[in-house]
């Protein structure tokens, strides 16, 4: 990894400072983290998770997958960074088979990388390293709202319109608004940035 990320901020690899070429596009070290981060992509593919792990998981959640378009869609935000799928997918729909999936993780010690509804811009669902997307947007229930608090109970696969849609009714409001329809556990896991 060190050999692809080399030379990011030092001299090699920038062939103007030899005065024979222009100031490159303002997007140069931009194209080398996408190529530094296809490099890590490739590496991250290579890791496999064994038929036993699989089963196991599968014991764990019954909603897993191994399709190659969710994967991608599971390794892709809305960030500059190039998509690092997983190796499976999981949707929970119990906080019982949430603590069986992490149980079995960390068990084989296999990462585990919570998904909300992708929209974030910092690349923290890439699974650089392998592993298992925990897709948690079937968890969407709102659990209960106590007007008189001002505070609601809610899973982590609630969407903030579908929030705003439930609280409206009691005279409430979330007010957070990131800039999509995020789930509120991808709000909480990345301060709603």
């Amino acid at each position: 990894q060190t050999s692809v990320l080399h030379g990011l901020d030092g001299v090699e690899g920038k062939p103007w400072l030899d005065g024979n070429l222009e100031q490159p596009h303002r997007n140069y070290h931009t194209r080398k983290m996408k190529q530094a981060m296809r490099s890590l992509s490739l590496s991250a593919k290579s890791a496999t998770l064994s038929d036993a792990t699989i089963a196991m998981l599968e014991r764990a959640c019954t909603r897993l997958t191994t399709n190659a378009s969710i994967l991608d869609r599971h390794g892709d935000d809305e960030s500059h960074h190039a998509s690092v799928p997983p190796n499976a997918v999981l949707y929970p729909q119990t906080t019982e088979e949430v603590q069986a999936v992490v149980r079995v993780c960390a068990e084989r010690r296999v990462p585990l990388i919570p998904f909300g509804a992708g929209t974030s811009l910092e690349g923290h669902i890439q699974a650089v390293h392998g592993g298992v997307s925990l897709d948690l947007s079937e968890m969407n229930s709102i659990i209960g709202i106590s007007p008189d608090d001002m505070d609601c109970r809610v899973e982590a696969g609630v969407r903030r319109l579908q929030l705003n849609s439930e609280l409206r009714a009691v005279g409430l409001h979330f007010p957070v608004d990131p800039g999509a329809d995020a789930s509120l556990g991808g709000m909480v896991a990345c301060a709603a940035s």
